[in-house]
């Protein structure tokens, strides 16, 4: 048996995780120096009003304790986590492996960078959780997944460049261009799972124009199912949609708000794209 762990990044509905018996190492935060306990709209309006919103990385024990429990029944463990790129929580979790592996060394234990967040990595985690339900061997599913990463895009757009600026998520070059031309920022992951600006665009309507042509241009498979998040914006989401339909998007679409962690770095009104492309 394998048991597939990700982390609370991946924004996977708790209905998902609860049919393919994932397992979530979670992320915490504090708002105004408290355990926060806010999500969805409720979140975001604190983030409006000026909250202050503090994450932090998670530790190797965090990875240990639950991972430990599955090898202890006699289950192979797959960690699929979020960019080493924007985090240092992949070292961690290379690190509880590593440790794992000397402990359990009959055990099959990986964990896969997905160079991703949110729906990238969600959209990864379910691919995995297919395979392994089809049968697949764990160092295939490894193999796969280290494959299908370097074509999981990841494009999105942010109402202001300060939030991934003050969680050292983007340069501070790419923060002073966004507030200069006052426009809106088109961003992608890069092929080391770092955020880049990658073109701009003036108004919401062109900003999000922008996500679907990408989609467009790269995209295999427009019967695939694809990733949609939002920072409280569900009408930028829903948006963004029926022009991907127009462009003859035909599959499944998983629309989600922004978990409080990673929507913390990107902040309101942001819109992303997750999609599986000819590359990133």
């Amino acid at each position: 048996m394998i048991r597939i762990f990700t982390d609370t990044s991946a924004n996977l509905p708790s209905a998902l995780i609860s049919r393919h018996g994932i397992e979530v190492v979670p992320f915490s935060y504090t708002i105004n120096g408290e355990p926060g306990t806010l999500e969805g709209k409720a979140f975001y309006e604190a983030m409006r009003q000026g909250a202050e919103i503090k994450t932090s990385m998670v530790n190797i024990a965090t990875f240990m304790t639950p991972m430990r429990k599955a090898l202890e029944r006699g289950e192979d463990v797959l960690y699929i986590g979020m960019s080493g790129g924007i985090s240092g929580t992949a070292h961690a979790a290379s690190v509880a492996t590593s440790e794992l592996r000397e402990e359990f060394p009959d055990r099959r234990i990986a964990a896969v960078d997905t160079l991703a967040a949110s729906l990238g990595e969600g959209l990864l985690v379910l691919k995995a959780v297919a395979w392994r339900d089809e049968g697949k061997d764990f160092s295939e599913i490894c193999e796969r997944l280290e494959d299908e990463k370097k074509r999981m895009c990841q494009y999105f757009t942010v109402d202001d460049l300060e939030y991934l600026k003050r969680g050292g998520r983007i340069s501070k070059l790419a923060s002073v261009v966004g507030t200069v031309l006052k426009i809106k920022p088109i961003l992608t992951g890069d092929h080391e799972g770092k955020i880049i600006l990658c073109g701009k665009a003036r108004g919401r309507k062109q900003a999000l124009l922008s996500l679907a042509e990408h989609y467009e241009r790269l995209v295999t498979d427009k019967t695939a199912l694809i990733g949609i998040a939002h920072g409280d914006d569900e009408a930028g989401a829903q948006e963004l949609l029926e022009m991907l339909r127009e462009r003859g998007f035909s599959g499944e679409c998983l629309t989600e708000i922004y978990e409080p962690v990673t929507g913390s770095h990107v902040g309101p009104g942001t819109v992303a794209l997750f999609f599986m492309g000819t590359h990133k």
